[in-house]
């Protein structure tokens, strides 16, 4: 299959937007899954109501599953100004995984305080940056599917070979300084609601 320039190009950006999950498959010589970019348009419903937005992932699940939902570090790599990690989005109450993530996140711009709580990796960005009051700018670039591989699989408690939907986003404050570069995959999305939320959901 041939790629115009264009298309080359805009290959290439959604790839780097993948940064933060390739980089822990380099590390284990794994294979990304097959990832397909696609359309906002080519999503179902309920994922593309999840996912395609200017919202931070952590309030939009919470109201999505009328839970708070906690934070499960997976894997991490931190240099002196710049942490790494897989993580996974549980949600409290009837526990369940709601998303499985990887983000970079550049640690500078952050006051001590708020940089201690990243880095103890106990509460997902999203809700401390909302607790410390931080404004900043969510832009999604890419949106993608993807079958779920053993590892994903294994920690959404899904089939092997489920077809999952995602997005790449970036953080930034609001002079344009990006902070964190996000890829947020998640469950099909009315598995990982109880039957009692399911009813609340419009049709």
């Amino acid at each position: 299959m041939s790629f115009s320039l264009q298309q080359e190009r805009e290959l290439a950006g959604a790839m780097h937007l993948l940064m933060p999950l390739h980089f822990f498959y380099a590390q284990d010589e794994r294979m990304l899954p097959a990832i397909e970019f696609v359309p906002p348009s080519a999503m179902p419903v309920n994922e593309r109501e999840l996912l395609v937005h200017d919202h931070d992932m952590t309030s939009t699940l919470i109201a999505y599953h009328q839970s708070p939902v906690d934070l499960q570090v997976v894997r991490r790599e931190m240099s002196a100004s710049y942490l790494l990690r897989l993580v996974v989005l549980t949600r409290r109450e009837l526990p369940v995984p709601v998303e499985f993530g990887a983000i970079g996140i550049h640690l500078d711009p952050f006051e001590p305080a708020l940089r201690a709580e990243i880095e103890e990796g106990r509460k997902p960005l999203g809700g401390l940056l909302a607790e410390y009051q931080i404004r900043y700018l969510s832009q999604p670039g890419a949106y993608f599917c993807l079958p779920a591989d053993g590892f994903i699989a294994d920690l959404l408690a899904e089939p092997e070979g489920t077809v999952l939907w995602g997005r790449c986003n970036t953080l930034s404050m609001p002079d344009g300084e990006v902070f964190a570069d996000i890829v947020e995959i998640l469950p099909p999305a009315l598995r990982s609601v109880p039957a009692s939320v399911h009813r609340r959901l419009p049709a």
